[in-house]
């Protein structure tokens, strides 16, 4: 048995940023888990031809260590997936990462102030306990019947079979998100044909992607990109926050698909019928000339069967291929390890969501005494970039192991969680992400949103820059190891 402070669960941007803020805050008894054998998260997993960023590069990146090396304006995979690991390196934090070791069950022990963990490495302890498990990793298998009776090479995005040669084959992809709207035109030009399956036309608009000038990656130029970027994106999350300057935004989405789509019959089934922002915002400068090509068809209904070879839709149109793509998403409202994590009186994550995801400030819940979440619910938008939401998490997360230090265990108290929920479910009521007439991964059950958050990530970074210990309860015995955190820095 091997007893730490902080567990840090998953080594992705979350988990690797987690390791190096509480390393710079004076914690050194810390392990990072990670049941892969390589850092990187969703930039480890997605390694589809085409897999980028769509957030620009300069905000992508931790804050206290901004990157002059990205290539363009919107980071590939690989660069990503590099700089993870060189940031591994460059913080030395690489001794406290456990790859290969998968966390199979957690669970609070109240008498002993402490988490049990049981990984396929044997069992660990922990005073405080961190998910960075990230919302973009379980992969959506679309239940289609059939699908497991197809002949040929079926896989999902987030799990290329890069063995399956495509070129002068025809293939299926299946979903029209993220995902897709950057495979399609990476494969098409190889492949014999393409059918794309659209359950939902999405909202699309042009993608400025272009080869980073060595000027405008570091010093006052990187900062002034930086910050313009930044402008912009909190004037994309305004315009959601205020459904009438939101539906402004589709004029430009319009006239990017008017432009590239000449066929009035194409152009109208890629026309949504939601307000923009509803769904996930895309960006692409190539995803529809790709289905204005003439080997590339585009089918404006999910699928409903797969018999032999052929995809069914659900309009009754038939493809004939040779391999499936599922660009289907991921399970985003679903934690990982939510029914294994087991909090006060034995109850699990999973059990205390079964009405939907909430958490205090998207970090702590009640009944899972030192267990603290990060991205987690109604913490992202469809405009700010998850590393700044994460970073502003990171500040509060060594503000409450700083107050843990006194006390065996610390609490979210039911009404304090209530309370905070309440206030963030009336606020998203008039956003477009509730009124835009759509169905996203943005809602749990009982059609709650647990995803976004309602309002700037200036007011987000604000209140998690501050910890209340009062909305907390505490073990009454104090601590006896050394405190796990100096005073927090903001970041």
């Amino acid at each position: 048995m091997r007893d730490v402070q902080v567990m840090v669960v998953g080594a992705g941007f979350s988990g690797i940023g987690a390791a190096i803020r509480l390393r710079q805050e004076g914690v050194r008894d810390l392990l990072v888990l990670e049941k892969s054998l390589d850092v990187g998260g969703t930039w480890r997993d997605n390694t589809y031809p085409g897999c980028a960023c769509d957030v620009p590069s300069v905000l992508y990146c931790y804050s206290f260590a901004r990157s002059s090396g990205w290539s363009r304006a919107f980071a590939g995979q690989r660069e990503i997936h590099a700089y993870l690991r060189e940031t591994v390196d460059r913080y030395g934090v690489g001794d406290v990462l456990r790859c290969g070791v998968e966390v199979q069950r957690a669970v609070w022990d109240q008498d002993a102030g402490r988490w049990r963990l049981e990984t396929s490495d044997g069992e660990y302890t922990a005073r405080a306990l961190v998910m960075a498990t990230g919302p973009w990793h379980q992969p959506r298998w679309p239940d289609v019947p059939g699908l497991d009776t197809f002949p040929g090479p079926v896989f999902h995005t987030a799990r290329w079979d890069h063995s399956v040669d495509l070129t002068g084959r025809r293939v299926a992809v299946v979903g029209s998100g993220a995902s897709a709207v950057q495979v399609v035109p990476a494969i098409e030009q190889r492949a014999a044909a393409v059918h794309v399956f659209q359950r939902t036309a999405q909202w699309l608009l042009p993608k400025p992607d272009f080869t980073l000038p060595n000027a405008l990656r570091q010093g006052p130029a990187l900062r002034a990109v930086r910050a313009g970027q930044y402008a912009v994106q909190e004037a994309f999350g305004y315009a959601f926050r205020h459904p009438r300057l939101a539906r402004l935004l589709q004029v430009g989405g319009r006239m990017h698909l008017r432009f590239a789509v000449r066929d009035r019959r194409l152009r109208k089934a890629l026309t949504p019928d939601h307000t923009i922002g509803c769904k996930r915002l895309l960006s692409s400068s190539t995803y529809y000339p790709a289905l204005a090509k003439p080997h590339v068809h585009l089918h404006n209904t999910a699928v409903s069967a797969v018999r032999g070879s052929q995809l069914v839709g659900a309009d009754g149109s038939l493809a004939e291929v040779d391999a499936v793509v599922l660009a289907t998403g991921f399970h985003i409202g679903e934690l990982t390890l939510a029914r294994s994590v087991y909090g006060v009186d034995g109850r699990t994550l999973h059990d205390a969501w079964r009405h939907g995801r909430e958490a205090y400030l998207g970090t702590t819940v009640s009944g899972f005494p030192n267990l603290f979440l990060l991205l987690g619910p109604n913490l992202l938008t469809g405009a700010s970039s998850a590393i700044t939401v994460l970073e502003a998490q990171l500040t509060y997360l060594c503000a409450a192991l700083h107050h843990l230090s006194g006390v065996t265990s610390m609490d979210i108290t039911p009404t304090a969680q209530a309370q905070y929920n309440a206030e963030v479910q009336r606020a998203l009521r008039t956003t477009v992400y509730n009124t835009g007439g759509c169905t996203s991964y943005y809602f749990g059950p009982g059609g709650r949103n647990t995803f976004c958050w309602p309002w700037s990530t200036g007011q987000l970074v604000r209140r998690l820059s501050h910890f209340d210990p009062t909305v907390y309860t505490t073990g009454k015995e104090p601590a006896t190891d050394p405190p796990p955190a100096s005073s927090p820095a903001v970041v």
